[in-house]
């Protein structure tokens, strides 16, 4: 087993790719890792991407970019929140980084990766490299490829959670031909398939949404119960969003029989911790039991 693996049993382990970095943590790096050496090459100044309020991907990038000397802008979905005061933590985080923001309705922002909408952001802030949402595109999908590592090879499956399907596409480009990956996907939806065979040409994979919780975002107490327990017994926090979903779906599947006996379980911590303190927030309001 190699030792930078965390053994929760016999069967399962986890590679903690949320230690990679203390910002811009997980499959953040690697996704971030392509695009930031295109922008330089290209001679690019600023990063333009989008996301929602709580969005991982948007604190990331804000880091990214203050870290390697690029302006960010963060396109966030709900024009509602312009006026709110204070920030949330992503936000607030994202804005001492640097990041101006451009406040957007829902209905645009399902349009944000049209051409007349991309033409609309260049007039308005000139020339910019373009992350999409989540990080998402064929040089995320090449950073994602090099979280398999040599020793990883030998589990019978690799696990990971889904948001907008990148990392899985780079999980399933490097994985071996004997192993299975299995993706949790954090939303509802099945448009997550054709995204990823858009970067995939293997058919070792699989979605299981059982484990969304009622969609992204989504969670209710006994997922809170799992997390904070499983933190307890392992020492391995788990966000509500990605990876507490994931670890929630592997054992529910383990007890049904699921998995080959005497299989191996991979299961790829993609960080996302970030987003406990925003949830906390929710939570709190809603007089619900907080994540530790």
């Amino acid at each position: 087993m190699d030792k930078n693996l965390i053994s929760i049993d016999n069967h399962v382990f986890i590679k903690p790719e949320y230690l990679n970095h203390p910002y811009v943590s997980g499959n953040k790096l690697r996704k971030l890792k392509y695009n930031l050496i295109a922008a330089k090459k290209r001679e690019k100044k600023v990063l333009l991407t989008f996301g929602g309020a709580f969005s991982n991907h948007i604190a990331a990038v804000a880091y990214a970019g203050k870290e390697q000397g690029f302006q960010t802008i963060g396109i966030i979905r709900g024009d509602e929140l312009k006026n709110v005061k204070p920030l949330n933590a992503t936000l607030s985080f994202s804005k001492t980084c640097g990041m101006s923001f451009k406040f957007v309705s829902r209905a645009h922002y399902r349009n944000r990766m049209s051409q007349d909408f991309i033409a609309q952001l260049e007039e308005e802030f000139g020339e910019f490299f373009l992350i999409p949402e989540g990080g998402t595109n064929a040089l995320a999908v090449k950073g994602c490829e090099e979280i398999l590592e040599d020793t990883d090879l030998n589990y019978d499956y690799v696990c990971c959670s889904v948001g907008t399907g990148g990392t899985i596409s780079g999980l399933i480009n490097s994985s071996s031909t004997n192993q299975k990956i299995i993706g949790f996907p954090a939303l509802k939806g099945d448009f997550l398939r054709e995204e990823i065979t858009k970067f995939v040409s293997k058919s070792n994979w699989e979605l299981i949404d059982d484990y969304h919780f009622g969609g992204y975002a989504k969670i209710n107490d006994d997922l809170i119960q799992f997390i904070n327990r499983f933190k307890d017994n392992h020492k391995v926090p788990l966000d509500p969003i990605y990876t507490g979903k994931m670890m929630y779906g592997i054992y529910d599947l383990i007890s049904r029989g699921f998995f080959k006996k005497g299989s191996k379980i991979l299961a790829i911590h993609t960080g996302g911790l970030q987003g406990i303190a925003g949830m906390n927030v929710k939570l709190k309001q809603q007089n619900k039991p907080l994540i530790v």
